[in-house]
């Protein structure tokens, strides 16, 4: 293919993942398979490689993210990002309407719509493009985190239709709850603390540096203020209709998630149904934006200091409920963590019965003074997760005794621990506490470690019971005999489980890594570390010099990883699973050729033909060998914008040659 083709075909393979892109992500429907799309995005990918001149910053290859970014940098607004006045009070809605109909003396509609409880962004597109997305900041000016953003997939790089040539929309991103659970429950399996909420944890998510591990994590968004002169429109329903044709997804009248009205009481009818539905959503909002909907009204009634006449929010009140304290009792999660929870009189919160709420940890506990037979006051926090979040003193009797965070597992009776820096309390009995066994076994069988088929967390608990299995290895001891006898396990169930566990061997060392359930370590960090140090010899060799060198691993992982295999009963099992078949080396990627072969690099910096990822996979593909930080060994740097002055200075010191991106394509080409 020349290159007057591989452009043709990169155009035509962009636009193509680009509608199935909006059809999944926006529009909910799909015309083709995973595999389907995942093979043009990987035809798109090798063509972009090959051609780099050719490769687009809006390519859909970018949504994966890849680049680090150190600083953000601050933008100025162009139309001020105001905040909207907030009411928890009809009254007071009744209020605003009436100053309106006054201010403006004629006909009036007004459009109803969610309050997304997530991160205001504005986004900027020229010509049909994406140019840049900027958080809210101060209102004057906010933060440039367009590569975090270009990573979320209902948010168009490329436009279709009769877009204005230059104009700025602006939303809410947000964290759908199912992939905000999804989220917590991989922290919790990896023992890291949960994030407390959607709305924080999509804030904190669009600050991180590593633009591929805010791809992993799903974010969404509804876009719907279109700023810009001559957008063609009279009104801001009109124009959250036009902005959807252009292929950006916006609030759907069809799900009442916006509506136009003419009356207060179709006003407050869209705030009461709300107040009851919104439990029912798979996002969060706090409650109702009411915007008065034609522009030239908007223009006539203008702004206060800090913000528009036109608009108002009605917030939504925290449901709280009290209920009694019966007592506290203690989970052991499979790291050892120990989670307090509080058991309750059953109450009725949010369209559910909560029974439990968990104190998540000692402290917790201390700031609330929890006493037993308290009366104590239940929300749901962030919606999903129900919290104690006081305590009605009134009802306290006077011989209520304190209550206190246990000292020993209550499992095992070992002493817990509590390790600096730490919150939560740990069984350092990993070996020989029944819920950490099974729980470590239950990790390293999941669908994002082992992945094997047949076998699940009733079985394995089954099979520890019996005392078929203590820990993951003896997994591949098991024979037919063994388990077709078992209840609920008849010879086809046994057969498949068998099977499942062979086909196990075939799981690449990133993945096994990630099964071992390393405290601290997660997918990410599993693979980080694989591609780093290549096999599992040289991870039990590694000092904590070695480790923190990874990229992600910093301080609290490397610790935890020396601690893992200095226990050795962890040492045994890597030795029997190593014996089974499993892989615990990094699979040797293809060469495309030995031009840097016996030469180091070090790559450093925010890139724009590759990622970083890219140019260390370029490296290894090409012979090279890529090491964490600059030494006399080292042979060059591949220097991108934001090199650290560090290494700039060491390298410079150490006359080590330093490449720009293009003189490293150049290079390889």
């Amino acid at each position: 293919m020349n290159t007057v083709e591989a452009k043709s075909r990169i155009e035509e393979l962009s636009e193509l993942i680009n509608y199935h892109n909006h059809l999944y992500y926006v529009e909910s429907r799909t015309e083709i398979s995973d595999e389907e799309f995942d093979g043009l995005l990987r035809a798109l990918q090798e063509l972009e490689n090959q051609f780099p001149e050719w490769a687009d910053a809006n390519s859909p290859t970018k949504r994966v993210g890849g680049d680090i970014t150190k600083k953000f940098p601050t933008v100025v607004h162009e139309y001020p990002m105001l905040s909207l006045s907030n009411t928890y009070s009809t009254e007071e809605i009744i209020d605003w309407e009436n100053r309106v109909k006054k201010g403006v003396g004629g006909p009036l509609n007004y459009v109803c719509e969610l309050k997304y409880d997530g991160v205001a962004i504005g986004i900027r597109y020229e010509n049909g493009e994406f140019v840049r997305a900027v958080t809210r900041g101060d209102g004057m000016q906010g933060e440039d985190i367009s590569a975090n953003v270009k990573t979320i997939r209902a948010i168009p790089l490329k436009l279709r239709g009769d877009y204005p040539a230059v104009f700025e929309i602006r939303g809410e991103i947000f964290f759908p709850l199912a992939n905000f659970q999804r989220l917590n429950k991989e922290r919790e399996e990896t023992g890291e603390s949960l994030f407390a909420n959607p709305r924080n944890s999509a804030s904190g998510t669009l600050k991180l540096q590593d633009s591929s591990v805010v791809a992993s994590r799903g974010l969404d968004c509804f876009l719907y203020g279109v700023y810009g002169e001559d957008l063609g429109t009279i009104g801001h329903l009109e124009t959250v209709n036009k902005a959807a044709q252009w292929g950006f997804k916006t609030p759907k009248e069809v799900l009442n998630y916006i509506r136009k009205v003419s009356s207060i009481e179709g006003i407050v009818d869209f705030i009461q149904y709300w107040d009851k539905a919104r439990a029912d959503l798979p996002f969060e909002i706090d409650g109702v934006v009411i915007k008065v909907d034609d522009y030239q009204q908007q223009k006539q009634l203008g702004f206060t200091a800090k913000s528009p006449r036109w608009a108002i929010a009605y917030k939504f009140k925290a449901e709280r409920v009290s209920s009694l304290l019966e007592e506290v009792t203690y989970q052991v999660g499979r790291t050892g963590a120990i989670t307090p929870v509080a058991n309750l009189t059953p109450i009725a919160l949010g369209g559910t019965i909560v029974k439990r709420a968990s104190l998540h940890n000692s402290d917790q506990i201390e700031k609330l003074d929890l006493h037993e037979g308290d009366i104590v006051y239940v929300e749901k926090g962030g919606e999903i997760i129900p919290k104690i979040v006081g305590v009605d003193l009134s009802q306290r009797k006077a011989t209520a005794n304190k209550i206190e965070f246990i000292e020993n597992c209550p499992e095992c009776n070992s002493p817990l621990v509590r390790y600096d820096g730490e919150a939560q309390h740990y069984c350092p009995n990993d070996t020989g506490c029944p819920p950490q066994i099974t729980g470590r076994i239950d990790h390293f069988i999941s669908r994002k470690a082992m992945n094997i088929d047949g076998l699940g967390t009733e079985t394995v608990t089954q099979l520890f019971k019996e005392g078929l299995i203590h820990n993951s290895a003896d997994l591949y001891d098991l024979t037919l005999e063994q388990i077709e006898g078992l209840e609920r396990m008849g010879t086809k169930s046994a057969e498949n489980l068998l099977n499942g566990l062979k086909a196990s061997l075939e799981v690449p060392f990133e993945r096994v890594l990630f099964a071992l359930g390393i405290r601290h370590v997660g997918e990410t960090v599993a693979k980080k570390i694989a591609k780093s140090l290549k096999n599992i010899d040289n991870l039990l060799l590694a000092t904590y010099d070695d480790l923190i060198a990874i990229d992600e691993v910093g301080d609290k992982i490397a610790l935890s990883i020396i601690r893992h295999f200095r226990d050795e009963t962890n040492v045994r099992i890597v030795d029997k699973l190593r014996s089974k078949g499993l892989r615990f080396e990094l699979e040797e990627i293809a060469q495309d050729s030995n031009k840097l072969e016996g030469k180091s690099f070090v790559v450093s910096g925010v890139f724009t033909l590759f990622s970083r990822d890219e140019l260390k996979k370029l490296i290894e593909s090409n012979g090279g060998k890529n090491v964490g930080s600059i030494s006399a060994k080292t042979d060059f740097v591949v220097a991108g914008e934001n090199m650290g002055p560090a290494k700039l200075d060491k390298a410079n010191k150490l006359n080590i040659p330093i490449l720009s991106e293009q003189e490293f394509n150049a290079m390889i080409s």
